[in-house]
């Protein structure tokens, strides 16, 4: 097979040839363009017939092999089999027969007012989700806010602007391309405060009251409350090593509006939803007449190799909506989070929220915006990843050494936080009631969970967890299962 119509994309394309190379190769794998079991050139074939370097074309190779859309052996480098998608057609008539067509959202900016859960007044040792305040560039950030601060003008001082201040769309659209490889445009970015605000539009703008919608089983608790308050109907769908299982009897007894996903590093339990199950649970949307919203959690901190692909952008025509927030990365004060939507539903989408909502925080989020333009953002998530890295090697050696070399670990590919599972005659509720009192943050794995599913577990936190006492905090937490 030719590869020559690589050669216009590349050469006209503004982003990285290396970047460009490995989009325009996923997107014709994932389109049926190179079908399964295409063997594709070697390296230094395509990089003369396209006349760049080999090591762009490594690159895009390694990409799509981490991301599970090629398979490299003994053979060469060939296209993996992957489900088969809808034809374009038939997605058409699905959507003209009640599929996820682009709603009408003229009727749905209701005025409703949403609590959050309590918060910890503290950050304790072990508590999940806490980044590490010291090591937050508070020179950088300062700098930007006095920036912001000295320009600022009328629009900074009142509401913010319809979907967020336009530089700091541009900057994130920008970032979201370069880094997680989203290809998304500034008008396709709503600015919210904070991640449950974004859950909360999503439940009311995309969903009506009484629809069903699917929350991972254990899962995100805060969602669920988002979800409860804008009177959906909640179904939990259990997890398995993949992330979210559902069955057909799932699609068939509980037909969803909503689907909540976490599938970069599903929280709490760590797993990371495939290549596969994220292109089927699309072609299942699809044909439910349902919407994804995908909470890109702690896809930031990965450990090691790229960060899996996003179900946003894997098809063009997905019904993804992209979630994403600066509470992790930055600090949770910040209260400045984002949703990334389909270019059909942005515009009516974003008109919705702003009858629905009055967003503020301008010196912030023109701040943030110099704060990404700068580079500093970037900087410090590579730092962070290191930092964080480090710190989860040194928690995984105490636990070990603590609770013997079979101590069951899991969770560990990206973010901030571990999952110790306990023997079952140690109930995890009363582990961590006993631990609070002793000034440890661990969350019970049970508490994310609801019935007929049943783990018992630790959730383990350690983005703010000193170095210089991790063994002295775990030895504090051994001596509280020892009293289960």
């Amino acid at each position: 097979m030719e590869f020559d119509w690589l050669l216009t994309p590349l050469a006209g394309d503004s982003l990285p040839r290396q970047r460009a190379l490995h989009l325009r190769l996923r997107e014709a794998v994932l389109s049926g363009r190179l079908p399964a079991d295409t063997r594709l050139p070697a390296s230094r074939r395509l990089a003369a017939t396209l006349g760049i370097a080999r090591n762009t074309v490594l690159f895009a190779y390694e990409q799509l092999v981490a991301e599970g859309c090629l398979v490299a052996d003994c053979r060469g480098t060939r296209v993996a089999r992957l489900p088969a998608r809808a034809g374009r057609e038939e997605r058409e008539g699905m959507n003209a027969r009640g599929g996820a067509a682009t709603p009408d959202l003229s009727q749905r900016a209701v005025v409703a007012t949403q609590h959050e859960p309590a918060r910890d007044a503290e950050a304790l040792p072990f508590s999940p989700g806490v980044p590490d305040f010291g090591a937050f560039p508070f020179h950088s950030w300062r700098a930007c806010l006095e920036r912001a601060w000295k320009d600022a003008g009328w629009r900074q001082l009142g509401y913010a602007a319809q979907g967020g201040d336009p530089a700091l769309r541009e900057a994130l659209a920008a970032h979201l391309t370069s880094v997680r490889g989203l290809v998304v445009e500034a008008g396709q970015i709503l600015i919210t405060s904070g991640s449950q605000m974004a859950l909360d539009l999503c439940a009311r703008l995309l969903a009506d009251h009484g629809d069903t919608v699917w929350a991972e089983n254990p899962g995100y608790l805060a969602a669920r409350v988002a979800f409860g308050l804008a009177g959906l109907r909640i179904h939990d769908v259990a997890l398995d090593a993949e992330g979210l299982c559902a069955t057909d009897q799932d699609w068939r007894q509980h037909p969803p509006r909503l689907i909540l996903v976490t599938p970069s590093h599903q929280y709490p339990t760590g797993a990371v939803m495939s290549l596969a199950r994220r292109l089927a649970l699309i072609e299942r949307a699809v044909r439910a007449g349902a919407w994804i919203v995908e909470d890109d959690y702690d896809s930031e901190f990965r450990r090691a190799g790229p960060a899996p692909p996003a179900l946003f952008g894997l098809q063009s025509d997905a019904p993804v909506v992209y979630v994403g927030t600066f509470s992790k990365t930055l600090y949770p004060g910040l209260r400045l989070g984002y949703l990334v939507l389909p270019r059909g539903l942005a515009p009516d989408f974003i008109h919705a929220a702003a009858h629905a909502t009055r967003a503020g925080q301008g010196v912030e989020q023109r701040a943030l915006a110099d704060f990404i333009q700068r580079g500093f953002y970037t900087s410090h998530l590579r730092r962070m990843r290191g930092l964080y890295s480090r710190r989860q090697a040194l928690l995984r050696l105490a636990l070990q050494e603590a609770f013997g070399p079979g101590a069951q670990l899991s969770g560990g590919e990206a973010g901030l936080h571990l999952v110790m599972t306990l023997p079952e005659r140690i109930a995890d509720g009363g582990v961590a009631e006993r631990a609070s009192r002793i000034g440890l943050g661990v969350r019970a794995l049970s508490a994310y969970a609801r019935p007929p599913v049943h783990c018992n577990g630790l959730v383990l936190g350690y983005g703010n967890l000193d170095e210089d006492n991790v063994a002295e905090a775990v030895r504090r937490l051994k001596a509280v299962v020892a009293g289960g």
